[in-house]
């Protein structure tokens, strides 16, 4: 392998990314027709999917250094799209309280604002452990509000889907209190 080479925005990895992005109104649209157990598993699996896709473009990028500057911007634009987008349309057919979305969207929009305003004056903050998790656990609760499981298993999923759903809500909020402690740092006594 070639170190000296010079990495294109034009990747593999990045093209995921994109194709992510693009494949994000199929999962809103998916979840907002899903009205039998058949296309709420067809929502499922394409929310799972396309999500799961960010594994593998980090994986591809790290893995063939082809880590560029543009798939870090893209990345976790692609994720809040599809997350917060599956949330919103969750709300939007009754299936999760607008008191749930409404603080997991404003914090995720406004902590990713900014983390790309602290890229702009050369400061990288890093996703945190409680981001992360954060990040798994929503997936995780969407996932589970998706997918048919009740008729399924019985209605003792939908109590495992709130108790999901609600560490996801709690994490959400305790990590992006966490980033703004970060910031404050950041930004020390009168920056």
């Amino acid at each position: 392998m070639n170190d000296e080479r010079e990495v294109t925005n034009w990747n593999l990895p990045n093209a995921i990314t994109v194709v992510r992005i693009v494949l994000a109104p199929v999962v809103f649209a998916a979840t907002l027709v899903a009205t039998d157990p058949l296309s709420r598993w067809l929502a499922a699996i394409l929310f799972v999917v396309v999500l799961a896709s960010d594994a593998v473009d980090g994986y591809l990028a790290r893995s063939r250094g082809l880590v560029t500057n543009l798939g870090a911007l893209l990345d976790p634009i692609a994720d809040k799209l599809v997350t917060n987008g599956t949330l919103i349309c969750l709300s939007i057919i009754g299936e999760l309280p607008l008191w749930v979305t409404i603080p997991i969207v404003i914090r995720e929009v406004g902590i990713t604002l900014w983390r790309l305003a602290e890229v702009r004056r050369g400061r990288v903050v890093p996703a945190n452990a409680g981001g992360k998790l954060k990040t798994v656990l929503q997936s995780v609760a969407i996932s589970l509000a998706l997918a048919p499981l009740p008729a399924l298993l019985g209605d003792w999923m939908n109590v495992v889907n709130s108790v999901v759903m609600s560490l996801a809500f709690a994490l959400t909020l305790w990590s992006g209190v966490a980033y703004l402690v970060a910031a404050a740092r950041l930004r020390g006594p009168r920056d």
